[in-house]
């Protein structure tokens, strides 16, 4: 069976919240789960999108993202104020993995921060986390830093990688 894409709504917030903390969970994520409900009940008012891959009456992958200044820091000095996008979590279902579904969640986020007019999109994962370290590769982002933070990265290094991809204007 193939899957689709498309974007979430608030009938979805439930299912990615139990996908999220099921199969989103291992030893480089930070899914606390009272936050990861926060971020998803954002979907409801928009502050928060996501994109989904349906399989069947299942949802089988998501990407949410939204719009930030929280990583003004790396902006230029003339985009310092600038809004840019962030891409907060990313999750594909168990049975789903190795099929490019994440990828295509992570093109299709992408895509719709650029249609909204953001330049820079920014994503952090813990430096370890070779699987989300190649699907960021393919879809653009470089590191731009790495630093210690053992509170959110209990494992490993207790390191964390920021990526930014910066969209080209004509």
């Amino acid at each position: 069976m193939t899957w689709q894409i498309d974007a979430a709504t608030a009938a979805d917030i439930p299912v990615l919240t139990e996908l999220i903390l099921t199969h989103g969970p291992n030893v480089w994520n930070w899914l606390p789960p009272d936050e990861v409900a926060a971020h998803l009940a954002q979907i409801a008012t928009g502050e928060v999108g996501a994109v989904v891959a349906r399989e069947g009456d299942g949802v089988r992958g998501v990407v949410t993202f939204c719009r930030t200044t929280h990583f003004a820091r790396y902006q230029s000095e003339d985009r310092r104020d600038a809004v840019h996008g962030y891409v907060c979590e990313a999750a594909v279902h168990r049975e789903g993995v190795g099929r490019g579904i994440g990828a295509a969640l992570l093109t299709a986020a992408l895509g719709v921060l650029e249609a909204q007019g953001l330049r820079e999109v920014y994503i952090d994962r813990h430096e370890e986390n070779a699987a989300s370290a190649g699907m960021m590769r393919k879809a653009g982002f470089s590191v731009i830093d790495t630093f210690a933070e053992p509170a959110r990265r209990p494992h490993g290094s207790g390191r964390t990688a920021v990526s930014r991809i910066v969209f080209e204007r004509a």
